[in-house]
């Protein structure tokens, strides 16, 4: 599976903050599996032109990990609104770099803590809406 040959698709504001986020706070990591890279490849379009079923700040996504079949549902937000108990997980983690940007029925390997792991996003869901 490679990751480079699936489009990353952010709206002008999302891809807005998180520039200014990671320029804030380099990593120096232009890994092809960082939040970094993800930027540095990604399509900006209009904001109200990213189709509902892409993975944006604060959308709320259910995946797939492949291996264990185990399905799992949070939203993606910024670092100083992650809350574990409440399901947001920041896009700084390695989930959240892993989707954002990513649409429904796509498939993503990513570098995880415990290893290489697979997952397929199987619902994405914008907050409020």
């Amino acid at each position: 599976m490679d990751n480079s040959k699936t489009p990353v698709i952010l709206g002008e504001e999302d891809f807005r903050m998180l520039k200014q986020f990671a320029e804030q706070f380099p990593s120096g990591n232009m890994h092809q599996m960082s939040l970094s890279y993800e930027l540095n490849r990604a399509i900006v379009i209009e904001d109200d032109k990213v189709p509902p079923c892409c993975v944006r700040l604060n959308s709320l996504v259910k995946v797939r990990e492949m291996m264990s079949n185990t399905e799992m549902e949070f939203s993606i937000v910024m670092p100083a609104l992650a809350n574990i108990a409440e399901r947001k997980i920041s896009v700084l983690t390695p989930m959240g770099a892993a989707l954002i940007g990513l649409c429904k029925g796509e498939k993503v390997e990513w570098k995880m803590p415990g290893g290489i792991k697979h997952f397929e996003i199987l619902e994405v869901r914008q907050e409020g809406v």
